[in-house]
């Protein structure tokens, strides 16, 4: 049998990338016009990568396609937002209950150290963010649901649009992990239901801190 060649990773997914990083970080503001030929240039692309790569963030929530007008950087709007916040607290409660059950003690110490760096990370912002995603991708995977944590990443993508806001206000950063603390609580404690009704409640505060 001949060995197998590895493609490597498709120019457009590069740029998407990019692109996706500079939209999360507001250097692409939501609303703004996406000036696909000044990119492709500044990249030192063709412009079909480029398109494609829009293609993808457009499947993801983070770009909007208007006719004849391009690209644009995706305004959440209060619906949004709340559909966004309904949707991931139905999924993250759900898996939040499932870990409680079925978790190893190897698996919830996992949590455990997360939770522990989270807490040391209360004083800067962005890597609260980062610690905080963590969190949430490592309790989903030990859930694990492959087609929940494919939801929950696409309406996570969507999240960040508007997620400096929700952390932005005084006091919100102690809010939340002290939120975090319960759920971890109840995880430990192996309570379903307790586990469910705090991740709930941490996605409720969030979304009343993002309104």
């Amino acid at each position: 049998m001949s060995a197998v060649t590895l493609t490597p990773r498709a120019l457009y997914e590069e740029v998407a990338e990019l692109l996706r990083q500079r939209i999360f970080a507001s250097e692409l503001e939501p609303g703004s016009w996406i000036d696909e030929m000044r990119l492709a240039e500044e990249y030192g692309i063709s412009r079909t990568p480029m398109r494609e790569a829009l293609k993808v963030l457009a499947a993801e929530g983070l770009v909007t396609m208007k006719v004849r007008r391009g690209a644009y950087v995706t305004e959440v709007n209060e619906k949004d937002q709340r559909d966004v916040y309904h949707l991931l607290s139905l999924l993250e409660s759900d898996a939040a209950g499932v870990v409680a059950k079925d978790a190893t003690p190897e698996q919830l110490q996992d949590l455990q150290a997360l939770h522990a760096e989270l807490t040391a990370a209360v004083a800067d912002r962005e890597k609260f963010f980062e610690i905080n995603e963590r969190f949430h991708m490592r309790l989903l995977e030990i859930a694990n649901n492959r087609w929940r944590d494919q939801m929950v990443a696409d309406l996570r993508k969507v999240m960040k649009l508007n997620r400096h806001n929700s952390l932005l206000k005084t006091g919100r950063l102690e809010e939340s992990l002290k939120e975090h603390q319960a759920i971890m609580d109840a995880l430990m404690a192996r309570n379903v239901a307790m586990s469910v009704q705090c991740m709930n409640a941490h996605f409720a505060n969030g979304l009343e801190a993002a309104s």
